[in-house]
């Protein structure tokens, strides 16, 4: 393609399991409160009360779409705050000498990461149970796992990198099965990747706590929630004893997460759940079948490709991570950048160290395999024109 007409093609963006743009419709959500309602909610003035008001009908709209009390949701800055609150805060409540937390070995880096920090400083021992080849855990081997030391077990809902859908429910019974004797540990899942395209009614789910993220269905960047379920009603009046704050200061949401809140960004996010609510069964549907057109073609640009974690029915529909046998994942994605499109070799928090995708290597494939692999995520903007586009581009590449 010509330098020209490059320049006045329109780029395609495979990416959207990274971050979305943001819907039209939140952002005129979150407008009137940059200007207009621009009050600090801890203001007892109108300013300060109009803006509270937000906040609240905010943490209702949240609340009811994933079937929790009005309290048990937590604005946070991000999903990887909200993980942090999750797992730290649960340490720093237990009581427990010598406590240990289970993950699970394909989790996003705002869980690992932190928990190998606890693991360094000696705060908590790790144990992080391995999927298969198609990036799901063993509840068995989980239950092998479960003793009276557990504090926490965190697994996610759905993969980032390859859309792989853990069973939750699954675990949520083995976990409840072992705490019959006495109390079981949380159980936390995060749901940023899973909440554009699976329920997430926590009852259903069986989790104590659960992460969102707002710039993963279309709403702004520096918004994320997590839902702690609540022990008891007084509790619950008072902020949940199940965590404790990990940011300390003016005691926001309701003492667990210090700090002013964001409103016109909460606000952005209530409605972007509002709206993924209203879409999610149609354009999974939608999505899946332009996902399969996709990998379809692929295979017949290039037959010695391969899916990784597979094509099995519980994946999310809109993730597909195909190992390039004999190619390097750096340079086809420089070239596919080139001629217009946009994808990744796995997540945005570890793309600038070029590193391979330790979430590959942990379905039992090797480190060649992984650093030959690219992750295409398809979103709302996604058409039948672009995907054909994209096998255009790709056929030009390989």
């Amino acid at each position: 393609m010509a330098r020209n007409e490059m320049k006045n093609a329109k780029r395609i963006y495979l990416d959207y399991a990274a971050t979305t743009p943001v819907d039209p419709a939140v952002l005129r959500a979150m407008q009137p409160y940059f200007f207009e309602k621009f009050g600090n909610a801890g203001s007892l003035h109108a300013f300060g009360q109009e803006a509270m008001a937000a906040l609240d009908r905010a943490r209702e709209s949240i609340a009811r779409s994933i079937g929790a009390d009005f309290r048990e949701v937590i604005f946070t800055g991000s999903a990887t705050e909200a993980n942090n609150l999750a797992i730290r805060g649960a340490l720093k409540k237990s009581r427990i000498k010598k406590p240990k937390i289970i993950v699970s070995a394909v989790e996003h880096e705002s869980i690992l990461e932190t928990v190998r920090d606890l693991e360094f400083s000696r705060a908590a021992e790790v144990i992080y149970l391995p999927v298969d080849r198609n990036g799901t855990v063993d509840t068995g081997l989980l239950k092998k796992e479960l003793d009276d030391r557990t504090v926490l077990v965190s697994v996610m809902f759905a993969n980032n990198e390859v859309g792989a859908i853990q069973p939750i429910l699954e675990i949520s019974k083995v976990i409840n099965e072992f705490g019959r004797a006495g109390t079981p540990p949380l159980f936390h899942t995060d749901a940023a990747q899973a909440f554009q395209f699976l329920p997430c009614t926590v009852s259903e789910l069986g989790v104590d706590l659960m992460t969102l993220s707002a710039h993963k269905i279309y709403g702004p960047k520096g918004a994320g929630a997590l839902y702690v379920r609540a022990q008891n009603e007084k509790r619950m009046m008072d902020g949940d004893a199940r965590l404790r704050a990990i940011l300390t200061g003016g005691g926001q949401e309701l003492g667990l997460r210090s700090g002013t809140e964001n409103i016109p960004a909460i606000v952005g996010f209530a409605k972007a759940v509002e709206l993924a609510d209203m879409a999610r069964e149609k354009e999974s549907t939608r999505i899946q079948k332009l996902r399969n057109l996709l990998s379809e073609g692929m295979l017949k640009i290039y037959p010695r490709a391969e899916v990784n974690g597979g094509m099995a029915t519980k994946k999310l529909p809109n993730i597909l991570n195909v190992y390039f046998p004999g190619r390097s994942a750096e340079d086809l994605l420089t070239r596919i950048d080139l001629g217009g499109l946009a994808a990744s070799s796995g997540s945005a928090c570890r793309a600038r160290a070029a590193q391979s995708s330790y979430v590959i290597e942990a379905l039992g494939y090797s480190k060649e395999r992984a650093g030959s692999s690219v992750r295409f995520s398809l979103g709302r903007p996604t058409s039948k024109e672009e995907i054909l586009q994209t096998l255009r581009i790709l056929k030009k590449a390989l």
